[in-house]
């Protein structure tokens, strides 16, 4: 069977030929049948290949920049409240401790709520690039308002508005990047999109600490500024990035017409299939996703991860625990999250190597459960600060996996994928409405990191029962058995479609 894009746009060739011809006498539906662009025909796979490098490289200096930068300014505008606690924002608000649980809280409760539909339309328009842009100006535009308010109250407006802005980002973006690149590249590139938020985590305390340095300029606290400040910030980039990111593969800028036929016929072989997405309405397309047992079993692997990694909303707070001053807290908060951005990269990055994933969530998560092991035993300063350095790169290096697991898993049209990544992303991230209100036994936080022990272990037997049931799916397909809607087509098994484990 033919591995490479390469050597398939040869064998399709004839294939192509007999679709043409009417060739229905097997009774396959061949409509979505995989062909050759004209621009490519007559080319050699060495000349193929050649193309598919460019345009590839092209798009990594166009689209991963973007991404990452926005990312980084994700986390920026949705963090920078856990500075701002460091900063008096809980006494000059006249704020308790469970009003700032709340104020985190909130936020994840707009993020959730908007990610479905937002998905739903990224996937349907011809601009989703710049969509994500645009809702990136928004939040920002909010971020900045965050600066004026004077009560709890329109803390908890501001929050949960942002909260709304930012549902488009994360789901948008991982479909983005599905639209452009194959299952075998997803794992890196998923990565590179996660460092961004590492890099905010990392970086985004000692900027706030810079920040925090203009307290009393114009009158103001310094936690306004600090909204303020990131959030015109936001609002500056998003309008920039927004006038050459990348939408479509049709559609990229500076890319030959043989570059941008590359890009779309590749995604094509490795689905094995045309997309179907203008075949298909939002609301089949949601019961598709609905119904299809993988997104389910996808969906408890990432749910688990995502609660062992809520302890990244109150990770300054958890830090300053250790009893340094709030300048060292914030100084410290850096070096676990340099370390997880080196992480996630080479577990990405070995995982689309090998081209396996169950490995690649479970190993990291043994790290994380001893890591949280160590952080629920001691208080004492080296210890906890070693579990610190652990965990953000040992969970957040299985995510990035789970999420291109998704992208690989997920047959149908690409609405369909949309909505699942909206979908598991939106109920992934409500663990971060109730975990803000596990850290309330300062210094040690025992429910909290009970709960993050407890949910590590939930990802490793997750993952070992997802791998069981595409190993089952992956036998079916070679006895010839058929493996309804949710599974793929006979066209796609025909030309050698197998899920990723």
């Amino acid at each position: 069977m033919p591995g490479s894009i390469e050597e398939k746009a040869h064998a399709e060739h004839d294939d192509t030929v007999n679709y043409e011809l009417g060739d229905k006498r097997d009774g396959v539906d061949r409509h979505l049948q995989v062909q050759i662009p004209e621009v490519l025909q007559g080319l050699s796979p060495e000349q193929i290949a050649e193309i598919d490098k460019k345009a590839t490289w092209k798009l990594d200096v166009l689209l991963m920049p973007v991404l990452v930068a926005l990312y980084i300014l994700n986390y920026l505008d949705r963090q920078n409240i856990s500075s701002a606690k460091l900063a008096n924002i809980v006494p000059d608000l006249n704020m308790t401790t469970t009003d700032y649980a709340t104020a985190v809280a909130v936020l994840f409760a707009g993020y959730v709520s908007l990610q479905v539909p937002s998905n739903m339309l990224a996937s349907k328009i011809s601009w989703p690039g710049v969509y994500i842009c645009v809702m990136c100006a928004v939040w920002g535009v909010i971020s900045a308002c965050t600066g004026a308010v004077h009560n709890f109250a329109g803390l908890a407006v501001c929050r949960t508005f942002l909260g709304f802005a930012e549902a488009a980002f994360f789901p948008g973006a991982i479909y983005l990047l599905s639209t452009f690149y194959e299952k075998k590249k997803m794992a890196l590139r998923s990565a590179i999109l996660y460092t961004g938020s590492q890099i905010g985590n990392a970086f985004g305390g000692l900027f706030a600490l810079a920040i925090l340095e203009l307290d009393g300029k114009a009158g103001l606290e310094g936690w306004r500024w600090l909204f303020i400040i990131e959030g015109a910030l936001t609002v500056l980039l998003a309008a920039i990035f927004a006038t050459f990111i990348p939408n479509t593969p049709s559609s990229v800028r500076w890319l030959t017409v043989e570059e941008r036929a590359q890009l779309q016929y590749r995604l094509e072989v490795d689905r094995s299939s045309k997309d179907a997405t203008d075949e298909v309405s939002v609301w089949e397309a949601f019961k598709l996703a609905v119904r299809d047992p993988k997104t389910w079993l996808l969906c408890s692997i990432l749910q688990c991860n995502y609660i062992a990694a809520s302890v990244t909303n109150f990770f300054p707070i958890v830090v300053s625990g250790l009893g340094f001053s709030r300048t060292v807290t914030l100084a410290i908060t850096a070096p676990p999250y340099i370390l997880c951005c080196i992480a996630i990269t080479i577990n990405g990055w070995h995982s689309d190597k090998k081209q396996e994933r169950t490995l690649h969530i479970i190993c990291p998560f043994i790290i994380t459960i001893i890591a949280n092991v160590i952080a629920i035993s001691t208080t004492a300063t080296a210890p906890r600060y070693v579990a610190m350095m652990l965990l953000p790169g040992s969970f957040y290096s299985a995510s990035i996996v789970i999420l291109s697991w998704i992208s690989s898993a997920m047959t149908g049209p690409h609405v369909k994928r949309a909505i699942v990544y909206a979908m598991i992303n939106a109920l992934c991230n409500t663990p971060n409405i109730w975990t803000s209100y596990l850290y309330s036994n300062a210094p040690r936080y025992v429910l909290a990191f009970g709960v993050d022990l407890a949910a590590s272990v939930g990802v490793v037997i997750c993952a070992a029962a997802t791998y069981l049931y595409l190993r089952n799916q992956n036998r079916k397909m070679d006895r010839g058995e058929p493996l309804g809607k949710s599974g793929p087509t006979q066209l796609q098994i025909e030309s050698g479609f197998r899920y990723q484990l």
